[in-house]
């Protein structure tokens, strides 16, 4: 039976640190997404010897081919002329990891891996990419309910140049998924680094990989947040010195420097710290795909340009923007610890602020003082989020770019004075394509009580901006994970080559 090989990695949601995580001294909070990429290797004699075929079946015209040659000292991986696009990408992962898994296990241990040839399918699940023509197409109307009823992994049917994407960090999971699965199956790693989500040295090696890959690709060494939510799952992240791979930004340093020196776990100028974090019980991450755009690269480029010319200004508002980003983070994590203390009232807390607006939620006299403290720690978490979102809308307006742009505010405060709203923004780097919330979930709520129900309904009706909910929450399995082909719905039958 062929050695197939599968792996997972999820998308993120920034929801504090923006901006702000490119700059070591800073700290992000990022939630990764119950919406994967997986990658599935089959070794595959149709494939040719020593010849890689990579599809991605969701989008038109998706199949790269790739020969491998190798001498004593080096694995080399060509496209082949047959190709009708390039994914750098994809090449990139490819050369890379066989480069890396050569020095670690020998050239020896990678031609004889090879030796039958090997299909690559990837595919990511809907949430990724817009989904409004395809409701429109099924004439279902843009809620969760319709979402499920799209078929797993369905075809874009457009080139993958022309995909309307999410922004839930596709190319950063998509990597995520190739690297971990290609030093599985070329026996890099054991497959218990990804069983677990221990930090293993497998994970950490997928991890330093996955970012080098990725920042090449790009062209520029970047905060590196969206890969570490692949790798490890929802955490706060503080970012790692660029410096480490400087070495290794250029295609000449890619031949002449090993690669395994540089992104073995045991380098210790791997400086980037992850730590634990998770949503508080009973509540849910939503997220909206809003149709305008915006160019997180030319934001960016923006907003550093004012800090590098305005230094004193921008460092008094980069410390009190981070002040409000770690106590956000704290408060989230309090909240779960009061849930482990005290299941019970922190359960009929959630259901009574679940029907309220939050201005409301003190309002009781009459309220159980056992469930006060919980309360006041929802609220604080309430103003927290509405702080940040005024700081950084302040950023905005100070750099001459839309952060939260003025249609955004309006959206979000229209969701945000919903019952049952403990806050939102714009996630990231801001801009006109997504928003996130984080709502109460309470238990044996009615779904005419429910704040998910309400948000949707808002969503639903609201004229000034196109609002279209993603079906993904938080991820609770974590980051990068070894699948089992069979237990993913629609995962064989996409990844099957046809015919």
């Amino acid at each position: 039976m062929a050695h197939t090989t599968v792996v997972s990695a999820p998308g993120k949601v920034l929801i504090s640190g923006g901006y702000l995580v490119l700059d070591p001294k800073y700290s992000g909070t990022v939630v990764s997404t119950s919406s994967r990429f997986y990658t599935v290797v089959r070794d595959d004699t149709s494939a040719g010897a020593n010849r890689i075929r990579v599809r991605s079946p969701q989008f038109s015209n998706a199949t790269w081919e790739y020969a491998v040659s190798t001498t004593a000292t080096e694995v080399l991986v060509e496209e082949l002329p047959t190709n009708t696009s390039k994914n750098k990408f994809v090449h990139l992962a490819l050369q890379n990891t066989l480069a890396l898994a050569a020095e670690i296990k020998g050239i020896a241990s990678v031609s004889e891996a090879l030796a039958q040839g090997i299909d690559i399918g990837i595919v990511g699940d809907n949430d990724f990419y817009s989904q409004r023509e395809k409701l429109a197409s099924l004439n279902l109307p843009r809620t969760l309910d319709s979402l499920h009823q799209i078929p797993p992994f369905t075809p874009t049917g457009v080139p993958l140049s022309q995909v309307h994407k999410t922004g839930l960090g596709s190319s950063a999971a998509l990597i995520t998924s190739l690297v971990s699965a290609l030093l599985l199956h070329f026996s890099t790693i054991p497959a218990s680094s990804l069983s677990s989500p221990s930090r293993s040295d497998g994970r950490l090696l997928a991890h330093n990989l996955a970012q080098y890959v990725h920042c090449f690709a790009q062209g520029k060494v970047g905060s590196g947040f969206d890969v570490s939510a692949a790798v490890f799952g929802s955490h706060i992240y503080t970012r790692f010195d660029p410096a480490v791979l400087h070495g290794l930004m250029n295609h000449e340093a890619l031949r002449s420097q090993p690669l395994n020196a540089v992104l073995a776990p045991t380098n210790k100028t791997w400086d980037y710290v992850v730590k634990p974090f998770k949503l508080p019980p009973l509540t849910r991450l939503m997220l909206a795909d809003v149709d305008a755009g915006s160019d997180t690269p030319s934001l960016v480029g923006k907003v550093l340009k004012w800090r590098n010319e305005n230094p004193e200004e921008a460092l008094a508002l980069w410390t009190s923007v981070d002040k409000l980003n770690t106590r956000l983070a704290q408060t989230l994590v309090d909240l779960s610890k009061l849930y482990d203390e005290d299941q019970e009232n922190y359960t009929t807390a959630v259901k009574y602020i679940a029907s309220l607006q939050s201005i409301q939620w003190h309002a009781n006299p009459f309220q159980p003082e056992a469930e006060r403290p919980i309360i006041s720690k929802f609220y604080e978490a309430h103003e927290v989020s509405q702080a940040i979102r005024a700081e950084m809308r302040k950023m905005g307006d100070l750099a001459g770019v839309p952060i939260e742009p003025k249609e955004q505010t309006q959206l979000l405060d229209a969701c945000i004075s919903l019952a049952g709203i403990i806050g939102g923004g714009v996630p990231g780097a801001g801009g006109y394509d997504a928003i996130w919330l984080l709502v109460c979930d309470p238990v044996d709520a009615s779904p005419d009580v429910r704040p998910l129900e309400r948000v949707q309904q808002t969503w639903s009706e609201y004229k000034d901006l196109d609002v279209s909910p993603l079906s993904c929450v938080e991820s609770l399995a974590g980051g990068a994970r070894v699948e089992s082909l069979d237990a993913i719905p629609g995962l064989k039958e996409a990844t099957t080559i046809s015919g």
